[in-house]
């Protein structure tokens, strides 16, 4: 993909963690994801497919945006068994806010799953067997819940056809 292909390619937005609830997740993560599927670090996605054409109207959403949203604080309540995987489900009205007024602002350009009622989690495991994916969210519900944390930033992502190749655009 060339310079030019790469300013239209998808953009994704996640929220930044705290060092220590990264550290925490990204371990967790890095344990229980299928090695082979696992191209990421532990994130939380607030869009996952914003329009690469508009970057330049979304960089200047979230500056602005930035200012008026710093650190916040986040709540990991509980373990959500997805089937096939755990994911730390989070509470924060601060990032709620934050997610709706983009959402708002960006309405007519979103794609309908951007348009869905966001629930903000960290997907721990994923695309396993159920009863693999049981035992650990059994364990994972036993062990950890109501962990604070904090979202310190957003990330803008390039989406270049394929993990292995996305990188980062703004902090």
């Amino acid at each position: 993909m060339n310079n030019s292909d790469a300013a239209f390619a998808p953009l994704i937005l996640t929220l930044k963690l705290d060092a220590e609830s990264f550290a925490f997740f990204d371990a967790l993560r890095r344990k229980h994801f299928p090695a082979e599927r696992n191209f990421l670090s532990a994130h939380v996605t607030l869009f996952h497919n914003l329009p690469g054409s508009r970057r330049e109207q979304i960089e200047t959403d979230l500056n602005h945006l930035c200012r008026r949203y710093k650190t916040f604080p986040l709540r990991f309540s509980r373990w959500r068994f997805l089937g096939r995987g755990s994911a730390i489900e989070i509470e924060s009205a601060e990032l709620n806010s934050l997610r709706d007024e983009l959402k708002n602002k960006w309405n007519d350009w979103l794609t309908a799953q951007d348009r869905q009622k966001f629930q903000p989690h960290i997907t721990v495991q994923n695309k396993v067997a159920p009863g693999a994916a049981r035992l650990l969210f059994e364990k994972l519900s036993a062990e950890r819940s109501g962990k604070d944390g904090a979202g310190i930033g957003i990330q803008l992502w390039h989406y270049l056809n394929g993990p292995e190749i996305s990188r980062r655009v703004l902090v």
